[in-house]
């Protein structure tokens, strides 16, 4: 029998720490400390070469039962639908109008942060609500 693994989820983007200091506020997620002999992760960035500057960001869930999401700078920027992303649970145990107000409500504090409301599914006879959506960078994900 295989062992449990834990996973990290990465994104690609243009800009790590933007990325990653969204998804914290999603998330409820925190930066970790920066690496020892540090006092911060900007003094950490400044030791590296000037083109690894910027590069790379990281956040963890502070319970530690989240995967840790990782942010990495690439040169192109998105051109297609993801063909992975993540659900962001908002509407778990609800129903019906509840259910969609949550989602609703959900979505409005994430625009407010820089993300994009894309599209509502309503409930029907085999699934209940939820909201497409896009990160800061363009990277679908849904409230669901």
């Amino acid at each position: 029998m295989a062992s449990i693994r834990q996973i990290q989820v990465t994104f690609d983007c243009a800009d790590p720490e933007r990325v990653a200091r969204f998804w914290c506020e999603v998330l409820g997620y925190v930066v970790p400390p920066a690496p020892e002999g540090f006092s911060t992760w900007a003094d950490y960035d400044r030791s590296l070469p000037p083109e690894r500057q910027g590069a790379a960001f990281a956040c963890v869930d502070p319970t530690g039962a989240g995967p840790r999401l990782f942010f990495q700078r690439v040169p192109e920027g998105k051109v297609v639908k993801n063909r992975v992303h993540v659900d962001v649970r908002a509407g778990i145990g609800l129903q019906g109008e509840e259910r969609l107000a949550a989602l609703k409500a959900e979505s409005a504090r994430l625009v407010a942060l820089g993300a994009t409301e894309l599209q509502v599914l309503y409930a029907d006879e085999f699934n209940e609500s939820c909201i497409n959506m896009q990160d800061v960078e363009g990277n679908e994900f849904c409230l669901d």
